[in-house]
């Protein structure tokens, strides 16, 4: 990366958040919508612009469209903290943007015009000479209102609020954009690079779903995640997996599934769910001359998991939290039905103030 004159060091932290059960409440919290992208810290001095993920990852190659208007910027030098999102039809389009970080520099360039990104800012960190991280959040946000005056796509900046009825509000109305929740930060509190003292509130939901097989743990010992499956209609649909078990729950899993275990080759999955194997066929292999990754059970055990978003409708983002067996729900019960969809939101006018 280029060496830039700025206070703070290209590879910092920034700083990170807890998850809470509920919104906080009090006079010393502010509020702003949880955006679904990239958490990108960005690094301007003059024409040199660097954008930094967390981890200290450069990012800049993959977005080369945003560049010129962190160019534009009032500020010369000046590191700002904020998410890479990329919006779609339905709101927020997280697929679309995973897809930006690509090796080949012609795809970047083809990517970049078909679902090109926006940066929404929440933080200001220094400006010119000045390192802000010592600065309460409520002068940091005046100086960052100052700076983004004005601006328009495809750099805007994040609403907050002071009010808690008005946060509660949003966790429910921005998730048909397809927003993760709220955060609550501070509003007297310094940056303090790499630790948790924000707290973000995400949705969290539960689903019956069907247990469909097993993937084995990475040195191919032990069960390493259970793997779930939705019906749509009469197709049981692999959606994602669970593997929040201690040591000894995952002897016992493997031992409760053994009497479920039966092979079906994927030249029989069609026929036996939905043609779509866990992760794809060209990443779940089970050649010859490879021992399976991963073990199919017949599709008679429901379990009750916990998911904070199902992506594209399709698959859980993340894995998901083994709750509990449900011995008293049918198999065939366990329908994409039960996910509830947020009604849709349109991303701008979360910055419109509607």
């Amino acid at each position: 990366m280029t060496v830039l004159k700025l206070p703070i060091p290209l590879n910092m932290e920034p700083m990170l958040s807890a998850p809470g059960d509920g919104i906080p409440k009090g006079d010393g919290w502010e509020y702003e919508p949880k955006w679904d992208g990239f958490r990108t810290l960005v690094f301007r001095d003059g024409d040199n612009v660097e954008l930094v993920s967390r981890g200290a990852r450069p990012m800049t190659r993959y977005f080369p469209e945003l560049l010129p208007a962190f160019r534009k910027l009032r500020a010369d030098k000046v590191v700002l903290d904020g998410e890479l999102i990329v919006v779609g039809g339905n709101g927020l389009d997280f697929g679309a943007l995973q897809q930006r970080i690509h090796p080949a520099d012609s795809r970047v360039r083809m990517l970049s015009e078909a679902t090109p990104a926006w940066y929404v800012a929440f933080d200001i960190l220094a400006e010119g000479a000045d390192d802000l991280r010592s600065e309460a959040l409520g002068k940091r946000r005046k100086r960052l209102e100052s700076l983004l005056k004005g601006v328009k796509q495809p750099i805007f900046l994040t609403p907050y609020t002071r009010d808690h009825a008005t946060a509660a509000t949003w966790f429910e109305r921005f998730e048909g954009a397809g927003l993760d929740g709220v955060m609550a930060k501070s509003w007297s509190g310094a940056y303090v690079p790499g630790k948790r003292l924000w707290v973000k509130i995400k949705h969290q939901r539960t689903a019956d779903c069907v247990v469909i097989g097993w993937r084995k743990s990475n040195d191919g010992k032990s069960l390493g995640s259970l793997l779930l499956g939705l019906y749509r209609g009469k197709t049981l649909n692999y959606v994602g997996h669970t593997s929040s078990f201690s040591a000894a729950e995952r002897k016992e899993l493997i031992a409760k599934l053994k009497p479920f275990e039966v092979d079906v080759p994927q030249s029989e999955w069609d026929s036996y769910s939905s043609g779509r194997m866990p992760g794809g066929i060209s990443r779940w292999s089970r050649g010859k001359d490879k021992e399976a990754e991963w073990v199919t059970v017949r599709p008679e055990l429901v379990c009750e998991v916990a998911y904070d978003k199902l992506e594209a409708g399709e698959r859980f983002r993340h894995a998901t939290r083994f709750l509990r067996w449900r011995t008293d729900k049918p198999p065939k019960k366990c329908g994409f039905d039960q996910i509830e969809s947020a009604a849709q939101f349109d991303v701008r006018g979360i910055f419109a103030g509607k």
